[in-house]
């Protein structure tokens, strides 16, 4: 069974007199251990796809299945309990909170972990700390670091639930290239050395051939979905339908020539 199993889900945001689709039948299934990375023009719906995956949003309509439970069905706190024990998240600008330490940042999510003492979070957290490389900076501040070790305060707060699947949105945004390559770094061994599944969202090209599988999105679908980076680099630069913006629906009531487009 998959780890992962999207069928037929389409995600519809309501915009009042427009209804835009950002994702549009999506199926896909993601297996144990894989390393994937989602990719497409802006607007395509890859980070609305990462949501979803995420336990962060529910599909407008579908059947997602996460080691075999329906997501679909669930409540949103039976989704928030989910993430939690099932699921860690990187981003693009690390969301730690600024005044607390690094130890501390790395504590939070084991703040709602029933039966954990502060003592096993402390233990916990410092453990992460140095699997990442930060033993010796746990009680500096975000703003003591830089953004590389921010971003692997991060990934160990990611890390400290055991989660079996690391989501990271554009992890590597806002570092530089040589930063960028040992945060990569730091995935690739969690893939290879810890089995964890990694689903990767980026648009940058050097980043993402480093993944496995590669999703090409556009106009929410996906257009290509392989582990040769070649053909998915051909779907990146291939001329689409549209502009690569979400579908946009008209409402009954409004004539084709007379749909507002999103801002």
């Amino acid at each position: 069974m998959p780890l992962i199993e999207l069928s037929d889900v389409w995600k519809v945001y309501d915009l009042g007199e427009v209804q835009v689709e950002a994702l549009r039948g999506v199926s896909v299934s993601i297996e144990r251990g894989e390393y994937v990375a989602l990719m497409g023009p802006s607007g395509s719906g890859k980070s609305t796809l990462m949501n979803t995956l995420g336990c962060l949003d529910r599909p407008s309509r579908g059947s997602y299945l996460l080691d075999g439970e329906e997501v679909c069905d669930m409540s949103l706190a039976a989704r928030a309990r989910l993430r939690n024990r099932r699921i860690g998240f990187v981003f693009q600008n690390f969301n730690l909170l600024a005044r607390t330490s690094a130890l501390e940042n790395v504590e939070l999510p084991l703040l709602y972990s029933r039966g954990v003492s502060a003592r096993q979070r402390r233990r916990r957290a410092a453990e992460m700390l140095e699997k990442v490389g930060l033993g010796d900076r746990m009680d500096h501040h975000p703003g003591q670091l830089s953004g590389g070790q921010q971003q692997r305060v991060a990934i160990a707060r990611a890390l400290v639930n055991a989660p079996s699947i690391l989501m990271a949105d554009e992890p590597t945004g806002n570092l530089d290239s040589q930063t960028s390559r040992e945060v990569i770094q730091i995935l690739r061994e969690l893939n290879t050395q810890a089995a964890i599944t990694i689903i990767l969202v980026t648009h940058d090209q050097a980043i993402g051939r480093h993944a496995r599988r590669t999703l090409v999105l556009r106009d929410g679908t996906i257009v290509e979905d392989t582990a040769d980076f070649a053909r998915a680099l051909a779907a990146l630069h291939a001329e689409g339908d549209g502009d690569g913006e979400a579908h946009v629906v008209p409402p009954p009531h409004l004539p084709v020539g007379q749909v507002q487009q999103p801002r």
